[in-house]
């Protein structure tokens, strides 16, 4: 909603806003590990705060940017600490407080997160025709900083012990000591093959389905759909993701990963395919309805799976480091597939080049066995040298 008035108004190349936005993805992402360990050095509380304090206040600077290079390091700190850093504090605070119902707790909150997503170009389109790109920015930030510090400063609580509780609710009695805390250090976590093959779901549905949204008004066009009809597939992806996200929080409950893994991949595999024939109709529903439930649940999959299996003690540091691969990864696929296009005039090779990459992820899923837990409740990580340390 606000490049092509942001274009206007600075004078600038819609290329130049292009690598502004791709310098500020990948510098936010690069960011994120060191977000993660903070969480777990501070707690969500502090560091919440914090990042609301950077995503509001430069929301309102840009609101007076005046150059590219201004616009650059505006994307850097809002890609760093709205897309990146805030979403990886509150679905990590949620893994902290969860256990038995983690899963669901954290599809709700992944569910909500995707409608908001979804209104927000509707809303902010209002904005930007009525007051401007400048003042939509200014409110935004103001919005930001009203919102998000007294939530975080006065609702928020790092872990169930400092109100004397469990996770999941269950109060302590005064002669209980807390439950101790068990976790896999970052290190150790990444030695595991498991841990990539999720972090490589994370990253195939970044780089892949940001690419198909990126140009899915051409995509769709070119297979026969009206514009408006390319712009309503949204709304089938967007029914999608909430669905798969409160369909893969209950059952991430139940079940083991690894099958969730590959159904999320499946999906991703199939509207791929799709892509290379769709044709107005029902399978341009199908085509919206799969990718959209390959990227809602992988997004639950991924915050529910790793707590349990590395622990909550040091799950900051290892979501950091799966949320900057993911956020990396939005940055390349448009590229990508705008590359390829402009090399054959058609969507149809990006598509059926790519279709083997989460295939090949699905397929590791179901073969490689995730980590596991002995009778002490102390992770056993499979090739790993040593045990962690308590």
């Amino acid at each position: 909603m606000f490049i092509d008035p942001v274009i206007a108004d600075l004078g600038i190349s819609r290329s130049a806003v292009s690598t502004a936005y791709l310098v500020g993805t990948l510098t936010g992402a690069l960011a994120m590990p060191l977000v993660g360990r903070t969480l777990d050095r501070f707690g969500a509380r502090r560091v919440v705060v914090v990042i609301g304090l950077v995503f509001g206040g430069t929301l309102c600077a840009l609101s007076a940017v005046s150059s590219v290079v201004g616009l650059t390091a505006g994307f850097v700190a809002i890609r760093m600490a709205g897309q990146g850093a805030l979403g990886l504090a509150a679905t990590t605070v949620v893994a902290l407080w969860f256990d038995r119902r983690r899963g669901t707790a954290l599809g709700l909150v992944s569910a909500i997160g995707a409608s908001a997503i979804s209104l927000t170009p509707v809303l902010l389109e209002v904005l930007v025709s009525d007051w401007g790109w400048r003042r939509a920015w200014l409110a935004e930030g103001v919005v930001v900083l009203a919102v998000v510090l007294p939530v975080a400063w006065f609702a928020l609580r790092d872990r169930p012990a400092d109100l004397g509780q469990q996770p999941d609710g269950a109060t302590l009695h005064d002669d209980e000591p807390p439950a101790p805390q068990w976790g896999v250090p970052r290190g150790m976590a990444l030695r595991t093959p498991f841990f990539w093959v999720v972090t490589a779901g994370v990253a195939a549905r970044g780089l892949l389905s940001t690419a198909i949204n990126f140009h899915q008004i051409s995509l769709l066009t070119a297979r026969g759909l009206t514009a408006t009809a390319a712009a309503a597939n949204f709304l089938p992806q967007t029914a999608a993701t909430l669905v798969a996200t409160l369909a893969t929080g209950f059952l991430v409950d139940r079940m083991r990963s690894q099958p969730l893994v590959a159904l999320c991949m499946a999906a991703l595999l199939g509207a791929l395919v799709l892509g290379t024939w769709v044709t107005p109709g029902l399978s341009a529903v199908l085509f919206g309805l799969l990718l959209g439930a390959a990227g809602g649940g992988m997004r639950t999959l991924e915050a529910a799976t790793f707590p349990r299996y590395f622990g909550t003690r040091h799950l900051g540091g290892i979501r950091g480091v799966v949320v900057s691969v993911s956020v990396g990864s939005t940055a390349f696929g448009p590229v990508l597939f705008a590359t390829l296009h402009d090399l054959t005039g058609s969507y149809t090779p990006a598509l059926l080049l790519a279709a083997p990459v989460p295939l090949a992820i699905a397929v590791a899923a179901l073969l490689i066995r995730p980590p596991t837990i002995d009778a002490a409740d102390e992770p056993v990580v499979a090739n790993a040298d040593a045990r962690p340390a308590d």
